[in-house]
């Protein structure tokens, strides 16, 4: 991997560009979420996707209920065992969506200057001149001239079924608009979007709760996407809900980052949260077009220095229809690897899209080149002068370990960890190799039961670039003598082979504990 690597500031061959990619076992270091739904809920399918190169599972409860979904997570298990492949799981929560109730589900014409009124009267038929909505407080928040926007699914730029409306007027507590394009509406409810309006509802809704009390605690999710989060408060109270329930004490939050007010505490909410998510579909109607670019290239600079996984939505959203990108889609996704995204997400592509397969294999084949051409060497700087003088012990150890990596050029780093943090802090470095990470199981006990940790470690780094994780042994979790050790590593080098990122006289660094040293050392395979 490491041989392929070029610079774009270097003289690149143009013929070169048109030279067929190696195959190799892992797409690539930049990981795929991808969102399951009715074009992807089979055994077969899941297992497609799974060796395509998904390695995070999202379930959003904005689309459908805990029966629909659960059916679906069983179909993964399925495929996970059959594949041989980890997948993480992901709840996505609804959060203050606003949204209009069509109770017949019959399509709705609107058409461009014509006038349609919204309404918080739910007893009402939706049609082309009225639209009852399930917020009473709308008439409250806008103004004349706002902007709201509405559609079946989030506005991709080309859809027919989206619609911009302008606020003519507040009647009471009706809402009056122009309609600003001709759209036809079609389902039960559509999504309605208030541009740099703030709403005055919950970020965790009472629906949001109870999902994850009973789906999420009893499927014991990895991760909580926290959708429209607006403040640090925001993630606070959620991971003390999280905290009450058991398992989920473990379940990383990440902070969805939707509209002008998330981009406003951006700095405090990343302290909190433990990843985000730049979810480019509701903040590019917050944001004017010529700012998006600037949000996510900061954004993702602020996750990348502070160790914590950024990703990036609507990247491919044509696929979802068609079995190609569009030229600037295939660029868009090259550049949020460029500009240091840790993981690509897709969402009607996989759930509702034709193609959910060959859409991931796509992006993870439009990452794997674009991952070439990343200034490993400028970003390891940069990253180096950002944490400054003195290090962390930690810190220091996961620096050094990808310094010697790229200096003998080695194929992989194999990091042994319990917490996964040493490795999360190694793959922070952007090595140009795999991480492999080794979780060493711990063994915990609640004077009830004895019970194993690692598994959750394990699938939470699925969601990190460059970071490949492996069980090892339990029953090496209390020992940690060097036979041990050594025995470990040689299950981690099988498995390094096995993969096809190992080779005979290849070299390798590894990172793992000796006692209370932390121990960086490079080792060269025989035949």
């Amino acid at each position: 991997m490491h041989s392929n690597h070029l610079l774009l500031e270097e003289p690149i061959r143009m013929a070169s560009i048109l030279e067929p990619s190696k195959p190799n076992f892992f797409p690539a270091m930049t990981k795929i979420v991808g969102t399951l739904g009715p074009r992807s809920e089979s055994v077969e399918i899941i297992s497609s996707l799974l060796k395509a190169g998904m390695s995070v599972a999202r379930f959003d409860f904005s689309c459908g209920g805990a029966e629909m979904h659960q059916k679906i997570l069983e179909n993964l298990r399925v495929a996970v065992k059959s594949t041989k492949k980890l997948c993480a799981v992901m709840l996505d929560t609804v959060g203050p969506e606003l949204q209009v109730v069509n109770k017949t589900g019959k399509a709705i014409s609107l058409k461009e200057n014509d006038i349609v009124t919204l309404t918080p009267n739910l007893e009402l038929e939706a049609s082309s001149e009225l639209l009852p909505i399930n917020f009473t407080g709308l008439s409250k928040s806008v103004k004349k001239g706002d902007t709201i926007f509405m559609g079946k699914y989030l506005f991709t730029g080309s859809e027919t079924t989206s619609v911009w409306l302008e606020v003519s007027e507040v009647k009471g507590d009706d809402v009056v608009c122009v309609i600003k394009n001709t759209a036809t509406l079609d389902g039960l409810l559509f999504t309605l979007h208030a541009s740099q309006v703030r709403i005055d509802l919950p970020t965790l809704s009472d629906n949001d709760k109870e999902a994850i009390s009973s789906w999420g605690a009893q499927n014991k999710i990895d991760f909580l996407s926290l959708s429209y989060t607006r403040h640090a408060e925001d993630v606070r109270q959620t991971r003390e809900f999280l905290s009450k329930l058991g398992d989920l004490s473990q379940t990383q939050i990440f902070a969805k980052i939707e509209n002008i007010e998330g981009l406003t505490h951006f700095d405090e909410i990343l302290q909190e949260a433990d990843g985000i998510i730049l979810s480019r579909g509701n903040l590019g109607i917050d944001l004017p077009p010529e700012k998006v670019f600037l949000f996510q290239k900061a954004a993702l600079y602020k996750c990348n220095m502070a160790g914590k996984p950024a990703v990036v939505t609507r990247v491919v959203d044509s696929m979802t229809n068609n079995l190609r990108p569009t030229r600037a889609e295939a660029t868009d996704v090259a550049n949020a690897v460029l500009d240091g995204s840790d993981a690509i997400l897709l969402g009607a592509e996989t759930f509702r899209g034709l193609y959910p397969v060959e859409t991931i294999s796509t992006v993870g084949k439009i990452c794997a080149e674009a991952e070439k051409v990343f200034n490993q060497d400028l970003y390891f700087k940069r990253t180096v002068k950002y944490v400054g003088e003195p290090m962390s012990h930690l810190e220091s150890i996961a620096s050094s370990a990808v310094r010697a990596a790229l200096k003998v050029k080695a194929s992989v780093i194999i990091c042994f960890t319990s917490s996964g943090r040493a490795a999360r802090l190694i793959a922070k470095y952007r090595p140009t190799m795999p991480v492999l990470s080794v979780v060493i199981p711990r063994l915990k006990t609640n004077q009830l039961k004895w019970i194993f940790s690692g598994a959750f470690e394990a699938r939470q780094s699925l969601i990190v670039r460059g970071l490949f994780p492996m069980l090892a042994d339990p029953r090496h979790a209390a020992e940690s003598t060097n036979a041990t050790n050594e025995s470990v590593l040689k299950v981690a080098l099988d498995h390094g082979k096995a993969a096809g990122v190992i080779k005979s006289h290849d070299r390798v660094v590894v990172c793992q504990k000796v006692g209370d040293a932390s121990v960086v050392k490079i080792i060269e395979l025989d035949d």
